[in-house]
């Protein structure tokens, strides 16, 4: 039984790191690139949230819906003012600017609201709390089930939005080649911009649901950029539905190294994650994008 909690506990812990890995994977998946300032973003947008929730006296996921309208807007102008700078300097120039951009949110975010950490966990009562007791030894949490479910949704609307209408065709034919997108009317800057907008709101959907679940504090961005990056890694980069099954393998890594030591949960992750680069599939893995 003990083995079988381990594996729920991963599954729902998997959802978690599926949310952080979407908007890393989608922003792969149309501009080619690695943001590197991902975790930060998405830190900043559980501070926001955290700030209109403690000030407001609102609950967390109300909060959540006032501060999305404010971070879809800083994505959406850091691509017009930064990254569609960078991403004329080639490969590599994208990934020094959102570095440096990782940095600058980070020491901003200390600056603001000091080294402390800080949790919407009680701000949730018996959410974050409560879990349903199959056995004394499995229960599933609540917070677990609501943070799984809203991955999938997550993930799912963006798929049917690639899939259906007309921005998602725009963004799949930008991603397969913007030049011949543009003309046929279809600005490759302006794509960006929506994308990069999305994918920081996911981001600040992340960031509130690791808030909830935890503790964090300014620095705790690069931390879960490597998790989100591992898992869009291990589910192959720029597929949607393979970073759900990504965050899951992660998940359920790290809670089954847990049960022989809790000292072994992240090494455990980190084990899969270089065993499955190492592998013959490693290459293909490295360079598959089938949304």
């Amino acid at each position: 039984m003990t083995w079988i909690n381990a594996v729920v506990q991963g599954l729902l812990l998997g959802g978690l790191y599926a949310l952080f890995a979407c908007g890393l994977s989608l922003l792969f998946g149309v501009m080619r690139i690695i943001n590197l300032a991902h975790g930060d973003l998405a830190v900043l947008g559980a501070f926001l949230v955290w700030t209109i929730s403690t000030q407001a006296n609102l609950s967390p996921f109300w909060a959540l819906l006032l501060a999305l309208p404010v971070m879809l807007a800083v994505g959406y102008l850091l691509q017009r003012t930064v990254l569609s700078r960078s991403l004329r300097g080639g490969p590599l120039t994208p990934l020094l600017t959102t570095f440096g951009l990782g940095i600058v949110i980070q020491n901003a975010l200390l600056q603001v609201y000091s080294p402390d950490v800080r949790s919407l966990g009680g701000a949730t009562g018996a959410l974050s709390t409560g879990s349903w007791r199959l056995t004394d030894q499995l229960s599933i949490s609540y917070i677990g089930v609501l943070t799984l479910a809203t991955a999938v949704l997550v993930l799912g609307g963006l798929q049917l939005m690639l899939r259906r209408t007309s921005f998602g065709r725009e963004m799949r034919a930008t991603a397969q080649d913007p030049d011949t997108a543009a003309l046929v009317g279809v600005p490759a800057s302006a794509v960006y911009a929506r994308a990069t907008a999305i994918a920081v709101g996911i981001a600040t959907i992340a960031g509130t649901f690791l808030a909830i679940h935890s503790t964090f504090d300014a620095a705790s961005g690069p931390l879960q950029l490597l998790f989100a990056f591992e898992a869009v890694v291990i589910g192959g980069l720029g597929s949607l539905w393979g970073t759900l099954t990504g965050g899951i393998v992660l998940g359920v890594a790290q809670t089954i190294g847990a049960t022989f030591d809790p000292q072994y949960s992240i090494l455990a992750g980190h084990l899969v994650f270089l065993a499955i680069l190492a592998s013959p599939r490693g290459r293909s893995i490295l360079t598959r994008s089938d949304r």
